[in-house]
């Protein structure tokens, strides 16, 4: 077990992990305390790109005021669907989508090389098939406190992440709730 899977598995949290931004600088996810986080891997030339990014815009354009965040990571694992560099991606996303929330550096999701935040969202929650991620866009909720609360597929509706949100029966998994909004 490498240094970065062994750390990966030892985290309480997201918190306490530091992934790149675009350009290549660190960025430590501990500002992200206090905040609920919607963590997307992304793609440009998926069948889900438009439906996802739109509603990833509006889903932060609704609730970003009252703390939550949303961060993309690019991802190329999967057919080959995100070929650009961090900076095209970026490119593409704040021209094509008009995206506000972050997008940060190119990552692997699955595989000896993935990222060690994505190995240990999954760890936290694995999908239909295990841990390994499907699919562009699965989609891990965050609490305030950087726990995981829940895993998306990627045909998954952003939207339906907020329509669905009394069906938990734990304050944990309600993102109302997690942004301190009345249900």
């Amino acid at each position: 077990m490498g240094a970065a899977e062994s750390s990966s598995k030892l985290a309480r949290g997201i918190h306490e992990f530091t992934v790149k931004d675009a350009r290549g600088n660190d960025v430590e996810l501990s500002r992200y305390k206090g905040k609920v986080v919607l963590i997307v891997n992304v793609a440009s030339r998926c069948g889900l790109t438009n439906s996802n990014y739109n509603e990833l815009g509006q889903l932060h354009e609704k609730y970003k005021d009252e703390g939550l965040e949303i961060l993309a990571f690019p991802c190329n694992q999967f057919a080959g669907q995100e070929p650009g560099s961090n900076e095209q991606v970026v490119e593409f996303a704040c021209t094509r989508f008009k995206v506000e929330y972050p997008i940060l550096g190119m990552v692997d999701v699955n595989g000896s090389n993935a990222a060690p935040l994505y190995k240990f969202m999954k760890s936290e929650r694995g999908g239909l098939f295990g841990e390994r991620i499907k699919w562009n866009f699965t989609k891990f909720l965050v609490d305030k406190e950087g726990h995981v609360v829940n895993r998306y597929a990627p045909t998954s509706s952003p939207l339906n992440i907020e329509l669905h949100r009394h069906d938990y029966s734990s304050a944990d998994g309600c993102l109302c709730r997690m942004t301190s909004r009345t249900c």
